[in-house]
């Protein structure tokens, strides 16, 4: 038996995340069926994240083991024939035996896109979540900035349903550019948590609009506020989990 490190690029629009659901089609489900088709028998396939549904993802790892092992370049090719056109299996890698895709991960980077203009063209509305009013980028950036650092996020996280231990996270950087209508928001941190990058997202907007101040952010951060509409959650089109860091 082998096991196997891979980066998964993924369309999410028709799926319900990468992790396992009841109520819709996952990731994790269609790379499973097809790497039980080549092994001959089940194969579990532990993800870096769970991703929501709707998000994309450029640079996912994941971890799984063979009963037949696969040379990776060999196994790149059989289980992209096997997948649908809109997940595909990018690196493949032998791993360590105790290699884990979420505990030994130090860190994501993730991309959400804003298309602000007053036109979505209809090619990008799967991957850009759309604003037809202007956005003032620098304020949005100065919001940003007050992300950097070592935080209680717990107002900027949905409640995941399940038990964290802890809502404190840090980001390393955030960042917002503009090149043309797209404005591209680059957050990049430890870890972290249910749906914490899209209303990070949200809440720019908000400042980018107007209805905000940049140090709202400040102050979210520093008094931990429960989690209100305040906080708007951006939509799953529009972010990328672009990599993980080990």
């Amino acid at each position: 038996m082998r096991r196997y490190k891979i980066v998964l690029a993924y369309d999410g629009t028709n799926y319900s995340g990468y992790q396992l659901q009841t109520n819709g089609i996952a990731v994790q489900q269609v790379l499973e069926e097809a790497l039980a088709y080549l092994n001959r028998s089940p194969v579990r396939a532990f993800g870096s994240s769970r991703t929501d549904a709707g998000v994309h993802a450029r640079g996912f790892v994941a971890h799984f083991d063979l009963d037949k092992p696969i040379p990776p370049a060999n196994l790149v090719r059989a289980v992209n024939a096997r997948l649908p056109a809109d997940v595909r299996v990018m690196k493949a890698s032998y791993a360590r035996k105790d290699f884990d895709a979420r505990k030994d991960a130090k860190g994501k980077e993730y991309r959400y896109g804003i298309y602000n203009a007053d036109i979505l063209p209809p090619e990008l509305a799967p991957f850009w979540a759309f604003q037809h009013r202007p956005l003032d980028v620098k304020a949005m950036q100065a919001a940003a900035d007050y992300f950097v650092g070592k935080h209680d996020f717990a107002s900027f996280a949905a409640n995941p349903k399940r038990e964290i231990e802890t809502t404190v996270r840090t980001i390393f950087s955030c960042t917002v550019k503009k090149a043309g209508p797209k404005i591209l928001i680059v957050v990049k941190g430890d870890g972290f948590l249910y749906k914490q990058v899209r209303s990070m997202a949200g809440f720019l907007v908000r400042v980018g609009l107007g209805e905000e101040k940049p140090e709202a952010v400040r102050d979210l951060l520093r008094d931990v506020p429960p989690r209100t509409a305040r906080v708007p959650t951006a939509p799953g089109r529009g972010l990328f989990l672009q990599k993980v860091f080990y």
